[in-house]
């Protein structure tokens, strides 16, 4: 996606820090990802809503205006707006689109956060948004045509790396560009969230382009928030000070009326308060929030996109089948079956208080959160063949090898965990 820049080069010099342009002269470089015709198909073949799956949208004199209507979107309307000069923006487009749709589930196994996209067409010589800043990382990939885009510095430092997107800017408000260019069709850009950002097509061609989001709200402050009431929870159960009343002279001594006191008690209030939050952070359960935050990620994520060589060694076509006048081909894996996990992050074991749930991903609708969390729980007895499993990744390892001193257990797990297409064998099964 970045090329020509090295992976190195991008990390170091621009990610979370400034914008990078990549200018490739190769009109086909980002070929068969998506097109203006791709859009026309999936409108007509599917259900469309206005709102939901795609806006409407112009921006003229200074003024953003959305003109969505209500309902399904039908294409010939579609495409008298996009005549009349408005721009198309379609939503998370890899629900319908299959090369959408593998290349955002292979990169969100690389940044480990969930991965998704949005598509913007728009007609010669127009601009469909106001300045904004978004709240995601962003990587704009330049389909057909050609398009001017403007970047501005944050404002200030509380707009750098923000949480939450922006809403819209005038003109007055964001100062000059510090940085312009042209996209052109196979090129790619990439801005960190908090860069406000405009772009117009030119007055002599269209332009589409999809921007490929991730890491939104997926940053350790977030992580924190999960962190923080585990360790007070934890802290509480076993720390017998903090269980203790407060001091009858403690609010005497602590709070905004006596924040310049400079008196004895006030100290020594302080800094026992102190010693408790060091007591708190040195047994805060790191892993622990870390698998709770990680579950909430699982369930962001697209299900993955599978290989037709992953699809021949998993569940999705081996297995029963009816053959007129009966199932036929039932296929249960045994210990001698070698396996592995179809993806490294495609199910995450959160500890419970008594067992464990394995969250996992293959499930997921493509429609974000379309579906509720999926997971199945496991006995202890599971766990450390599971996470043998997880640490051998990618090595396909023999059922029967897997930690444990009962068989029946190892073929029952290789089972649960097949059926649920977390894991594939080495060869195709035969029936």
């Amino acid at each position: 996606m970045i090329l020509p820049i090295p992976l190195d080069t991008f990390f170091n010099l621009s990610w979370e820090r400034k914008p990078i342009l990549a200018q490739r002269r190769s009109s086909s470089y980002n070929n068969g990802l998506f097109s203006s015709h791709d859009l026309d198909r999936i409108v007509r073949e599917n259900y469309i809503e206005y709102s939901v799956n795609l806006d409407v949208t112009t921006y003229e004199n200074g003024v953003r205006e959305t003109h969505n209507a209500e309902g399904r979107v039908l294409a010939s309307v579609m495409w008298d707006y996009y005549q009349n000069g408005c721009s198309i923006r379609m939503l998370n487009p890899q629900t319908y689109s299959e090369s959408l749709w593998k290349f955002c589930s292979l990169l969100q196994e690389y940044f480990g956060s969930f991965v998704g996209c949005n598509m913007y067409l728009t007609p010669p010589g127009t601009q469909g948004f106001a300045p904004h800043f978004d709240d995601i990382e962003a990587f704009v990939l330049q389909l057909e045509g050609k398009k001017k885009w403007r970047f501005y510095n944050p404002r200030d430092d509380s707009e750098i790396l923000p949480e939450y997107s922006s809403g819209n800017f005038n003109q007055n408000e964001i100062g000059k560009p510090s940085f312009e260019f042209v996209l052109e069709q196979g090129d790619f850009a990439y801005f960190p969230r908090g860069t406000i950002h405009q772009a117009q097509s030119l007055p002599d061609c269209h332009s589409l382009h999809i921007t490929v989001s991730t890491c939104q709200l997926h940053s350790f402050g977030k992580y924190f928030e999960k962190l923080l009431p585990m360790a007070i929870r934890s802290a509480f159960k076993n720390n017998l000070g903090l269980r203790k009343s407060l001091p009858p002279d403690f609010f005497a001594n602590i709070g905004g009326i006596h924040a310049d006191s400079k008196n004895a008690r006030r100290k020594q209030l302080t800094t026992e308060v102190k010693q408790f939050l060091k007591d708190i952070i040195d047994d805060a359960p790191i892993d622990e929030a870390a698998d709770l935050f990680a579950a909430g990620v699982i369930h962001d994520y697209l299900p993955p996109c599978h290989t037709q060589e992953e699809r021949n060694c998993m569940i999705f076509t081996t297995g029963g089948r009816w053959n007129g006048s009966g199932v036929v081909s039932c296929v249960t894996l045994n210990e001698d079956n070698r396996i592995k996990l179809v993806r490294r992050e495609v199910a995450r074991l959160v500890k419970g208080d008594s067992n464990y749930q394995l969250h996992f991903s293959t499930e997921n609708s493509k429609v974000y959160h379309g579906y509720q969390p999926q997971f199945i729980e496991l006995p202890c007895e599971m766990i450390d063949a599971v996470k043998y499993l997880f640490n051998s990744y990618p090595d396909y390892k023999r059922v029967g090898d897997l930690p444990g001193s009962d068989k029946d257990i190892k073929v029952d797990l290789a089972n649960v965990l097949y059926e649920k297409g977390i894991i594939m064998t080495q060869f195709p099964i035969s029936r």
